[in-house]
């Protein structure tokens, strides 16, 4: 079974503008796919469908399902858990004093209390790399920092599925590098949505090009972003680290 399948999903804003059409396309276990395309694609509404933050009214025919399971109303709050939504300003998704209460936040609304909850805190800061930082303020983080506190705050909930917007935006290179190890090391399904192609070429074995709404390319990173002709129709670019490298 697909940990994540999109089926025909079309999506239009208040205004009318269509922002999503006919998407489809499907994500297996441990696949980590990159969601490539111009400002406005409508990369960050995909996203926002995966876990039913959008559309605001639960469509009566879900075109999202996850580990089979429509991504509709009698089943959002397991989704939510299941599908961790990475934004793209790691700022939106902080709002505790500490470090440990924001991790813990997710896995006490699912009732999780006392060891559990303490192991449970442990284990999501160790996976990122952050163990010992549970009584730090996050204001006080670095951006990089941040972003994997966020990330923590997902594993916490026992995510099987990340959605992650921009996460290699405003991070200096180490920052950048320690992000791309750390999602090498988880094993679920990611979807990663962003404009730094480099880091996808290196961390994304299949990537889709979303464009106007609508996907017009999914298949091996590599062969997508090698073909200049898709890339520029597309306000894309050929990225730098394949430029130099030599055909099979």
């Amino acid at each position: 079974m697909n940990t994540l399948e999109v089926r025909g999903l079309s999506y239009r804003y208040a205004d009318g503008t269509a922002a999503l059409q006919d998407v489809s396309f499907s994500l297996a276990e441990g696949e980590r796919v990159g969601l490539l395309g111009p400002n406005g694609a409508g990369k960050s509404t995909l996203l926002l469908h995966l876990n039913g933050l959008l559309p605001e009214r639960p469509a009566a025919e879900p075109a999202v399902r996850v580990f089979g399971t429509p991504v509709a109303a009698p089943h959002l709050e397991t989704i939510r858990a299941q599908v961790g939504l990475l934004f793209q300003d790691p700022d939106d998704q902080l709002f505790c004093p500490t470090v440990w209460e924001d991790v813990a936040f997710g896995p006490q609304q699912w009732g999780l209390r006392g060891a559990a909850l303490a192991a449970r805190v442990s284990e999501a800061l160790a996976q990122v790399g952050l163990a010992g930082f549970e009584e730090r303020l996050p204001h006080h983080l670095s951006r990089g920092e941040k972003r994997r506190v966020c990330l923590a705050g997902l594993l916490a909930c026992d995510a099987r599925v990340l959605a992650l917007d921009e996460p290699t935006s405003e991070l200096d290179p180490r920052g950048r590098r320690e992000l791309m190890a750390l999602l090498a090391r988880l094993p679920i399904a990611q979807i990663i949505a962003t404009h730094d192609l480099e880091f996808v070429v290196e961390s994304c074995p299949r990537a889709l090009v979303l464009d106007h709404g609508q996907i017009v390319a999914d298949g091996p990173t590599a062969d997508l972003l090698n073909d200049e002709a898709l890339m520029l129709a597309h306000g894309l670019e050929r990225p730098h680290i394949l430029r130099h490298r030599h055909p099979h």
